[in-house]
Parts: structure tokens; C-alpha cells; sequence
């Protein structure tokens, strides 16, 4: 089968012919029908995020058509419609994305991750998939979704949904989504309007994207950031919960100005790739009661919710607008990525 792999800490993702996954223990055999390639794609691949486990068939999740099953799997069965969430969690801490970068826990990784990771090395930018049933969730009813491509978005609700999840029930409560133009901050907004927040603030830097985010309901106000953190502070807040979705920036003056714009017994919650450390005050976090969380990836449950919201049309994903590129020329769909932002995303339908 054709897909597209990296050999070496040094090569670039190639399309390659690899010999088609065979079944194993514990697995489940997907036909690939769609993946969003995030933004950093090419980041991930030059080690700039982590390092890869080569060799190895790239893409961390995928939707995806259950073609066999493993004798001991049995929440999936031929014929199913599911995503591959790419999570692998052996409990402990010990978690793994597969065919991807990214460690659980402390994120340094251990004797049983490199285990994991040898049995369930590779991803899913191919046509064809062996996934561990661990990482995938039955979407009942997918089968007659309109339009199945923009189902690759799902992963990245899913992981904006845990994260507000993290930050309680959002209904009649004022959100703020920091990095709100790129595709996770755009899920995030998606996702606290379907779970009823009274407004959601979204603030970013892409003026255009910006635009597109206030024209999707009454209840969204946007805030360009300016980079000064008192400015933004006021132009976020005040607000209950603060959702940080930024990537790797070159200062942590958003993510505190978002700190800074929380209510009382407000909430910020941390699922982005800001590298810096957060010089949180001690005695004004215990004053106004504020809570700090962290929140990584998603679970069974919170993508099985945001598919029934998605599938009820509470969630309308027709705002989330995939640019299809399929498998011949992986260094363009990679160019064209890392140029895309907010609620375009670039979708692999090999």
C-alpha cells in the first residue's frame, strides 16, 4: 500500500510503498478515510516537537472504516465507522501517541513507553491502518454522515472539549479561547458555544481569521492580541474560564494575560504548546480561588459526546472546512498545513 513515512531523524516524510498491516493481537485493521495533518506537521518531522519513533508510517489519528478485528477486540466489528484517537494509555502515566511525538505523564518517557511504542510504532497517513483498540471510539451512526472528510476534525474537538471539560459545566458561563485562530483554538470556540457558555471571547492575531470566528453566533466577542499583557487582560476578560490553546510562542505574556482576565473562583486551563514556564503569584491564586489545570489529549467519553453534539447538528461542523490533498505529493500538502489556520484544515483522504 502507499504511505507516507520517515526513515531516519534526518529524512523528510516520503510516500512510500509499505507492505499492507497485518492483524495482531490487540488490533483492529482500518480502511483510512480521511486525516487532518495538523499545522506543525513539519515541525514534528524536523524534531522540533519531540522525537519520532523511526522508522515509521507518520499520522497520529485518522476516521476510519473497521475492516477486521482481532479475536480478543470486541467493541468494534467490521463495517464500523471510528476514530483513531492515537492515545495509548498503559495507566500509571505511561501513555503514548501513536505515530506521533508526545509522552504522557512527566513526558520523558519510560522502559514500558519504548515497549509501547515498539509494538504500536506506526500511524495512519496511508491507506490502510493497524490500530490498537485501545485508541479508537465507535461513532454510531457515521455511516450516513454527509460529508465524512470533516470528521477529521473530530480529534481536535475532542481535545478542546477535555479541556474545557476540565474547566466544569461552561453553560451561562463567560469563555475566553487564547490562540483562537489556529485549528485547536477554532475547535475550542466550536465547542463552548455547543456547550452553552453565555460568550466566548476569542483572541488571536490573524485579523482574518478573527472575522470568520465572530460571524459564527451572536455570542462571540474577539480581541486581537497586542502583546502587552494589561492591554489583552482587558480585552479578554473578565471571564470564568480562560482555555489556553496557544503553540510555541516567544513569551508566556498571553497565556498570563489570560491568567490575569479570570473572575473570582475562575478557571484557566492549559492545552496548548506554550514552552515557557508561568510565574503563577501564590497569594492571588489562593485569594481569588482560582484554579490552574492541565489538560492533554482526550478520552472515550468526551469524543463520543462531541460526536453525538456533531451528529445532532449542536455542534455544526460545516464551520470547519477541510482542504483535501491526498497521498502523491506529501511535501505540498505539508507546505500547505503549515500556511493554513483557524477552521480550515488540511485533510489526507488517501
Amino acid at each position: 500500500m502507499r504511505a507516507w513515512t520517515v526513515a531516519s531523524p534526518a529524512d523528510e516524510v516520503r510516500l512510500s510503498e509499505v507492505p499492507p498491516p497485518t492483524l495482531q493481537g490487540g488490533g483492529v485493521l482500518v480502511d483510512v478515510l480521511a486525516a487532518h495533518v495538523p499545522a506543525y506537521t513539519k515541525a514534528v518531522v524536523r524534531g522540533n516537537r519531540g522525537g519520532l519513533p523511526v522508522p515509521l508510517v507518520l499520522g497520529p489519528s485518522c476516521v476510519g472504516r473497521v475492516a477486521a478485528v482481532a479475536p480478543d477486540v470486541f467493541h468494534v466489528v467490521p463495517g464500523d465507522i471510528v476514530l483513531d484517537t492515537a492515545l495509548l494509555d498503559a495507566g500509571g502515566g505511561d501513555e503514548v501517541l501513536v505515530g506521533w511525538v508526545g509522552l504522557g505523564g512527566s513526558g520523558a518517557g519510560s522502559e514500558r513507553t519504548e515497549r509501547m511504542r515498539a509494538v504500536w510504532r506506526n500511524g495512519v497517513f496511508a491507506e490502510k491502518a493497524l490500530c490498537a483498540k485501545e485508541t479508537l471510539v465507535k461513532l454510531p451512526g457515521a455511516e450516513t454522515y454527509p460529508d465524512p472528510v470533516r470528521l477529521a476534525f473530530l480529534p481536535w474537538l475532542g481535545i478542546a472539549a477535555a479541556g474545557l471539560r476540565a474547566a466544569g459545566p461552561l453553560t451561562g458561563r463567560d469563555v475566553a479561547v487564547i490562540g483562537a485562530t489556529g485549528q485547536l483554538g477554532g475547535a475550542a470556540v466550536l465547542t463552548a458555544l455547543a456547550a452553552g457558555a453565555a460568550t466566548v471571547t476569542a483572541a488571536g492575531r490573524n485579523p482574518e481569521a478573527l472575522d470568520r470566528l465572530a460571524g459564527l453566533d451572536p455570542r462571540v466577542r474577539v480581541h486581537r492580541l497586542t502583546g502587552d499583557r494589561a492591554t489583552d487582560a482587558a480585552g479578554i476578560g473578565p471571564v470564568d474560564v480562560a482555555l489556553d490553546t496557544l503553540g510555541a510562542t516567544p513569551t508566556a505574556d498571553a497565556t498570563l494575560a489570560a491568567y490575569d482576565s479570570l473572575r473570582v473562583r475562575g478557571t484557566l486551563v492549559l492545552v496548548g504548546g506554550v514552552r515557557q514556564d508561568l510565574p503563577i503569584p501564590y497569594g492571588d491564586l489562593m485569594h481569588r480561588r482560582l484554579t490552574l489545570r492541565g489538560s492533554w489529549m482526550s478520552d472515550p467519553e468526551t469524543v463520543t459526546t462531541v460526536w453525538h453534539l456533531v451528529r445532532s447538528g449542536v455542534l455544526d461542523l460545516t464551520a470547519a472546512e477541510p482542504l483535501k490533498v491526498g497521498l502523491d505529493d506529501p511535501a505540498a500538502a505539508l507546505d500547505l498545513a503549515e500556511r493554513t489556520t483557524g477552521l480550515d484544515f488540511v485533510a489526507l483522504v488517501p
